[in-house]
């Protein structure tokens, strides 16, 4: 392996390194997943029972809005954990 190519090898896992490591003001649902390596399905779960504060964004799969996550929630979360279930079924 050559310089060149061992150079390029690090760059792309320096690149990878600094993506994971890059703060967000906010998160899609795929990335939160990630993050807290849970399902994304669990995680859009968690939005919809407000076990996670979320946003429906404007955007999103066809008439379907997509949930967006602040970075202070993923902090909370990562301190302590989901929100109490609310009792609004």
């Amino acid at each position: 392996m050559s310089i060149d190519d061992r150079l390029e090898k690090i760059e792309g896992m320096l690149a990878v390194l600094v993506e994971r490591q890059q703060v967000r003001e906010w998160y899609s649902v795929e990335e939160f997943a990630r993050i807290v390596e849970r399902s994304e399905f669990t995680c859009r779960e968690w939005c919809r029972h407000g076990r996670i504060r979320a946003e429906k964004k404007e955007s999103g799969r066809g008439a379907y809005a997509s949930w967006a996550i602040s970075h202070g929630e993923l902090l909370r979360y990562q301190r302590e954990g989901l929100q109490p279930l609310s009792n609004t079924f």
